[in-house]
């Protein structure tokens, strides 16, 4: 069964946090922001750990999926209509992660201290905040 890209369109627009509208876009990055970064907090410490850090303790195929899934944050954000300068930051971002993060056993330390994805988060939040507030959310 077939059907068009408008209906798609219209059944993605009424499923929520589907929608291409801003709104819909930030609850995006920011469940994937949170599956990534912050899972669960190692008891004892206010450190939050997510699956960039338990997958890329996976050689060579955690940190190529953990790249995969920060690119897909940037190309989020490229669909907001970000400034190139501003994706180019956030693609540096995941790069460092990345590349540090496939060094053995050192990486694996990077990967747990330097979280870009949530540095990648705050210029998204930047720049909602500034040309779409009515996407602006109250946290905890």
């Amino acid at each position: 069964m077939a059907i068009s890209q408008d209906r798609f369109d219209q059944l993605t627009r009424d499923l929520p946090g589907f929608g291409r509208d801003p709104a819909s876009v930030r609850r995006r990055i920011e469940a994937m922001e949170q599956l990534l970064e912050g899972l669960f907090v190692i008891p004892g410490t206010q450190r939050r750990v997510g699956l960039d850090s338990l997958i890329g303790l996976i050689p060579i195929v955690g940190d190529i999926a953990t790249a995969t899934m920060g690119a897909w944050i940037v190309w989020e954000a490229r669909n907001l209509g970000m400034s190139k300068w501003q994706l180019t930051r956030m693609a540096a971002n995941v790069g460092v992660d990345t590349l540090v993060g496939a060094i053995p056993f050192a990486g694996d330390l990077f990967d747990f201290l330097y979280k870009s994805n949530t540095k990648n988060l705050r210029i998204i939040r930047r720049h909602l905040d500034r040309h779409h507030p009515s996407t602006v959310t109250i946290d905890n």
